[in-house]
């Protein structure tokens, strides 16, 4: 199948994904516009196939010409091998949320308002991903930003959190619009066409230069979550339906990342030279940031979306080693880091999905996503146990997952670039390096606490303590599965397959030099080999004899329902003598108290007129967003205030009213005869 072939077949897929989501009754429209939505991302997969397979390096991939109208250019749809990994990337996301969401959609979520708007959700996420020229490329945007607001939406009417989610993401989303158009409106006029390759051909710099870099830096900076943009992320995944959650985190924020690096390798290469250290800085506090606020939360779906800021950090942190790199010429490790940068793109597409996908099926079956409240999900939901807990170990980039090989692959280029080049790398990468192995140690602390406290331990709810079933007849739950099982084996493979992966990203990003192994094995400027087969062959040979000496010692020692390890010779009676999420991460909120700032309350009543004996002691403590705490709540209340003043002048007088066109009349006026 050709680039146009599959955007042919994207748009069909679309279009009848739509109309199956309008004309199918009720009880069979998830699985007839699920199945639709399903066979749409796997055009898209096949649409990003076929761009990589075409010319390396070309701008334009077999390009499909539509009319624009307004004497505008016409609309061109090209993705080129950098579009087409992201258009893999959405088409193999999409298509697994989907599956999943033929059984979990509900309520809303499985209207035909929901699903029509997950179709074109999709399209307009692989039309940013094919687009050629500026026109197509905002129509793709605002597409994505519209259907994604009204998938967010979906319950508002039974849940006010929904409600505030979705005016936060609003708001934040048409920022970023509104920043990309005015950047992008620049580099038309200085390049006097709308294409991506005349734009890049002409080469635009001066103050226009950095003032459209500038606005598409925050533009595309919004999208991805970085800090200290992120604030609609932590409210909008954990309220928005799971598998549209999965879409949004690891589908959706990446295309904040393709622009990133469209933007610097492409059309402003030369004005992005003097910024690395600013995307450098973006990426690395953003990474740190996210994750020591996941590390904290207990909301499961909020720990999953702070995750995500650390994740599309630590690939935007990747592109900045780069760009220093780059600029200081040591072009084979710079080119590693941009290898990485694919890497953890592609690899927290994978787990992200898993992730998200497994706390929808817990939220299905306990009624409950708080950490606090769960556990012993290990027994009632194997599946999702194992396949959460191989996505958990993907985020925390353990061997042979993919999130290993991306993240090892980017300490490789910090720990291989030379930092006598220039003053600027020998206080970078250092600083960089640090920050990055705090991000992945916190990352682990962090899946650890939450596969440990969802399915291990006791039931701390009632919830938790009588699931609905992993597995009934209905097709739906089959589906839910299979399709958290499909991610968790992609983790696995792409971890496995680097080797190919790795090469097939190298020609991506046009580097002729040999950087790359052969066999699965990825090799870094000739100095270190990361084999993971190896790997997972040692893994394997070390892990069968424990595994065979726990069957030895289960089988000859009998269990007894009151025995309890360190259990001091006692019974524990009670969950609530369990590890919870809060008291797990109770250590790292004591050691960065000064980042996080946590409030904390002690209530405590006597006896009596006692003052000794204690009746009853409660404690609370809270972590909230510091960003959005001391950054935007006063913007926000500013803004209240302006708008109760500006209420004033709206006080029902037509003759005001008249007043007000007559004198934006003559502003107007004056303008146009200056000008």
């Amino acid at each position: 199948m050709t680039a146009v072939g599959g955007l042919g077949a994207v748009l069909a897929m679309t279009a009848i994904a739509v109309v199956l989501a309008f004309v199918v009754p009720a009880p069979y429209r998830s699985p007839a516009a699920g199945t639709a939505s399903m066979g749409l991302g796997i055009a898209g997969v096949l649409t990003g196939v076929a761009a990589l397979a075409g010319p390396s390096g070309s701008v334009l991939v077999m390009p499909l010409a539509l009319p624009a109208g307004l004497g505008l250019d016409p609309l061109v749809l090209s993705p080129t091998p950098l579009g087409g990994v992201f258009c893999i990337v959405i088409g193999g996301v999409g298509a697994v949320a989907a599956l999943y969401g033929i059984g979990y959609a509900h309520g809303p979520a499985a209207s035909r308002t929901g699903w029509s708007a997950f179709a074109v959700f999709l399209l307009g996420m692989l039309v940013v991903a094919a687009a050629g020229d500026v026109v197509s490329f905002l129509l793709g945007w605002e597409t994505m930003a519209v259907a994604s607001t009204v998938l967010l939406l979906a319950d508002h009417a039974s849940r006010p959190a929904v409600r505030s989610a979705g005016v936060w993401y609003a708001v934040m989303t048409h920022l970023s619009f509104l920043s990309l158009v005015t950047g992008f409106a620049l580099l038309a006029m200085a390049a006097h066409a709308t294409s991506f390759a005349a734009i890049a051909s002409a080469h635009v710099g001066g103050p226009v230069g950095v003032g459209a870099f500038l606005l598409l830096l925050a533009g595309f900076a919004t999208k991805a979550g970085l800090v200290p943009l992120h604030v609609w992320l932590p409210r909008a995944h954990p309220e928005a339906p799971s598998h549209v959650s999965a879409v949004m985190s690891a589908a959706m924020v990446k295309l904040g990342v393709y622009g990133l690096i469209l933007l610097t390798s492409t059309l402003l290469t030369d004005v992005a030279r003097p910024f690395g250290v600013l995307v450098l800085a973006l990426g690395a506090v953003s990474g740190s940031y996210g994750i020591l606020q996941a590390s904290v939360t207990s909301d499961l779906k909020r720990l999953l979306a702070y995750s995500t800021t650390e994740n599309v950090g630590l690939a935007v942190t990747a592109l900045g080693v780069g760009m220093l790199l780059s600029n200081a010429g040591q072009d084979a490790v710079a080119h590693v880091a941009l290898v990485a940068a694919l890497l953890l793109v592609v690899s927290h597409a994978a787990f992200k999905t898993v992730l998200f996908l497994g706390a929808g099926t817990i939220l299905a079956a306990t009624g409950e996503r708080d950490l606090d409240r769960l556990g012993g999900l290990v027994r009632s939901h194997p599946v999702t146990a194992w396949t959460f807990g191989i996505a958990a170990m993907g985020a925390a980039a353990l061997p042979v997952t993919s999130g290993f090989v991306a993240e090892w692959t980017l300490l490789q280029a910090l720990v291989h670039g030379d930092g006598r080049a220039s003053t600027i790398l020998a206080l970078a990468l250092p600083v960089t390096l640090g920050l990055v192995a705090l991000t992945i140690g916190l990352g682990l602390l962090t899946f650890v606490k939450a596969f440990g406290m969802a399915f291990l331990a006791r039931p701390r709810s009632e919830g938790a303590a009588s699931p609905r079933p992993e597995l009934t007849s209905r097709l739906g739950s089959v589906a839910m599965v299979v399709a958290q099982a499909a991610g968790a084996v992609a983790v696995i493979a792409l971890g496995l397959a680097v080797g190919p992966v790795a090469t097939t990203f190298s020609s991506v990003l046009g580097y002729s030099g040999t950087v790359l192994g052969e066999l699965g094995g990825l090799r870094l400027v000739t100095i270190g080999v990361l084999d993971p087969s190896a790997l997972a062959l040692v893994a394997l040979v070390l892990a069968l004899p424990v595994a065979l000496l726990v069957l030895v010692l289960r089988r000859r020692t009998p269990r007894r329902a009151t025995d309890v390890a360190w259990g001091c010779g006692g019974v524990r009676t009670s969950p609530r003598m369990e590890y919870t999420a809060t008291s797990y991460a109770e250590p790292l909120v004591r050691v960065f108290g000064e980042a996080l700032r946590p409030t904390r309350s002690l209530e405590v009543s006597h006896v009596a007129e006692d003052h000794v004996l204690e009746n009853r002691v409660a404690f609370a403590q809270e972590v909230t967003d510091v960003v959005e705490d001391r950054g935007y709540a006063p913007v926000v209340t500013w803004l209240h205030v302006l708008g109760d003043q500006a209420r004033r002048v709206q006080n029902g007088s037509i003759h005001r009213y008249l007043g007000f066109s007559f004198a934006a009349l003559v502003v107007v006026l004056a303008l146009v005869t200056l000008s």
